[in-house]
Parts: structure tokens; C-alpha cells; sequence
């Protein structure tokens, strides 16, 4: 049962009298978990198990498969079963996106306190990033990958979003995906670039948007903008941000969570240099010219300290 504040705020008694915020409000978390329930809704004890999720999410975040089915006095088949009804290949992958939205709605000093105490920061970074990229490469889609890497080779131009730190993931996509031998390019110099760019956003164009844990409102704004514009848009986040999910005909979903107060931008770049390679298999002609090009131009403006000693097929 929830109860509320003199603030307006929502909260759920726990054991002992505990109370834990209800975050049901927070960027549609009750309206996405609801928009996901089968049109037969779920049994009685499926339903126990989302209860516990809307009002303890912090729980459901982190705790295990075992914590949660206790709260919700169900067995673990029924949790599994219950993030299965709700479209998920199972506990681990409703759980990922769940953080994510838990997170997404906490402070940076709140999310390094939630990550308080992890022993050695560094092993812990490196230990994640690698789970992390284990998760994507076992939840790989290759046509989801492949439609993205279609629709840049057939759209007049392609514009990256991202700002922040995130704009290493999205100067990397555009300055690599140009190398391939198509207009892509990220929008890196302000709220000012990105206006003017998404002002000349028409339906023969395709625009990325990568964005990670609270989101930038721009880079929301700016995939807004150019979907009623005509033109594609595609997500690369965390989380399926109604906000952002709404403009997109295609989210990309990688885990963004680090140790502390700042996500990580693993999974998102290693995503993103498979979407470059998918591209680089469309027109394999095509970007054989580009990189010679590209090639003869490094020599021509002596870019490089190592320069190739043997011509491609040469002894």
C-alpha cells in the first residue's frame, strides 16, 4: 500500500518501517511497466511480483531472483515468469532496464553512493565493463544492427547526437562511418550547431541520437524534432526513455552502468563500431574508394608518424 507525504510524494512501507520512494512518476516507470503487461494481464502472484517492482524499485534493481521472490511470497519460476509476460527474455534482462530507470532518476552523488563501497574501484570498473559487453554480445540482434547500417547508406546524410561524455561514442561512430563513404557527421559544438542542423533535417535523412543514463533534454529535443521532420531516427541508450523511444523507430539498448557517479561508455562504443563495420559490408566498393582516398589525403597532409612501407598485394 502506498501513503504520501505532505511533499506530494509517494512511498512504500517495508519490513521494520522502513519506507522506500515510489518512483512510479518518475519519466513513465509505472506507465512502461504497465504498457508492457499482456492484454490477458497476469495471474495473481505475476502480479504480486509487479507490485514489488513499482514499489520497491531500488530492490528490484539490485536484489537477487531469490530477495525478490520472498518480498512477493512467489517462488523464482514465478519472477521469471512474470519478466517473460512482460517481454523479457528473463529476470536478467528486465532487471537491466530496470536499474537503468532507477538510476536515471538519482543524482550523480546519489549513484556513486549507491556504488559506495565496491573494494577496488579499478578492478570494479574493468570487471563491469566486461559483463557489460558480455551482455551485448549475448543479446546481439544482427538485423537490428544491419537496418541501422541500411538506412545510413541509403539517406542523403546522417547526423550523430550526443553530448558530454557520451560525445566520444558519437565523434568515433560519425568520424568512422565518414571513413566508410558516407555524410555523417557529429553535432559537437553546442545547443546553437544542433538547432541549425535538425532546422535542415528533411525525410531523406537519418539522425542518431546516444544518450545514456537522465538523458540530455537537446538530444531528446533534437530526435523529437526531426521524426516529425520525416526523417529516422535511431536511439542508442540505456533505457527506453518514453521521451526518446517515441521518436525513434529503432532503440538499441546497451548497459551504460558503471561504478560510480559517471556510465560507462563501453558497451555504447563497441555497439557502435559494429554498426560501422555492418556499414562497411553494404557497398564494399564504395568504401574501398573512400578509405583509398582517405588514405592518399593522410599522406598528402603527412598526418600519420607510421606510414605503410608495402603497397597493398606488394612483396
Amino acid at each position: 500500500m502506498l501513503v504520501t507525504d505532505g511533499r506530494g510524494i509517494a512511498w512504500a512501507p517495508l519490513e521494520g518501517g522502513a519506507r522506500v520512494a515510489d518512483t512510479r512518476g518518475l519519466d513513465g516507470f509505472e506507465e512502461w511497466l504497465r504498457e508492457r503487461l499482456p492484454e490477458r494481464g497476469l495471474r495473481p502472484k505475476s502480479a504480486a511480483v509487479l507490485e514489488l517492482l513499482l514499489s520497491q524499485p531500488r530492490r528490484a534493481s539490485f536484489g537477487s531472483t531469490g530477495e525478490l521472490a520472498r518480498l512477493a511470497g512467489v517462488n523464482v519460476a514465478t519472477v521469471t515468469r512474470t519478466a517473460q509476460a512482460l517481454g523479457f527474455a528473463g529476470w536478467p534482462a528486465l532487471q537491466q532496464e530496470l536499474r537503468a530507470r532507477y538510476l536515471s532518476s538519482l543524482s550523480a552523488p546519489q549513484v556513486a553512493e549507491e556504488h559506495h563501497g565496491v573494494g577496488s574501484p579499478a578492478a570494479a570498473s574493468l570487471r563491469r565493463d566486461l559483463d557489460s559487453l558480455a551482455l551485448v554480445h549475448r543479446r546481439f540482434v544482427e538485423h537490428e544492427i544491419n537496418e541501422v547500417a541500411q538506412a545510413i547508406a541509403r539517406a542523403r546524410r546522417t547526423i550523430v547526437i550526443a553530448d558530454g561524455s557520451y560525445a566520444a561514442v558519437g565523434i568515433a561512430f560519425a568520424h568512422n562511418a565518414r571513413l566508410t563513404g558516407y555524410d555523417v557527421h557529429a553535432i559537437t559544438a553546442g545547443d546553437a550547431e544542433l538547432a541549425n542542423a535538425t532546422a535542415k533535417t528533411t525525410d531523406e535523412d537519418v539522425l542518431v541520437a546516444i544518450s545514456f543514463w537522465r538523458l540530455y533534454e537537446s538530444t531528446v529535443l533534437a530526435a523529437n524534432e526531426a521524426h516529425e521532420r520525416g526523417a529516422r531516427v535511431f536511439a542508442i541508450t540505456d533505457a527506453a526513455s518514453p521521451a526518446l523511444a517515441g521518436a525513434a523507430e529503432r532503440v538499441l539498448m546497451v548497459p551504460a552502468e558503471g561504478v560510480t557517479f559517471f556510465p560507462s561508455l563501453t558497451a555504447g562504443m563497441a555497439l557502435v563500431q559494429a554498426i560501422v563495420a555492418q556499414l562497411a559490408a553494404v557497398d564494399p566498393a564504395r568504401t574501398s574508394r573512400s578509405i583509398e582516398a582517405a588514405e592518399a589525403m593522410w599522406s598528402r597532409f603527412d598526418l600519420l608518424h607510421r606510414r605503410p612501407t608495402k603497397t597493398p598485394g606488394g612483396e
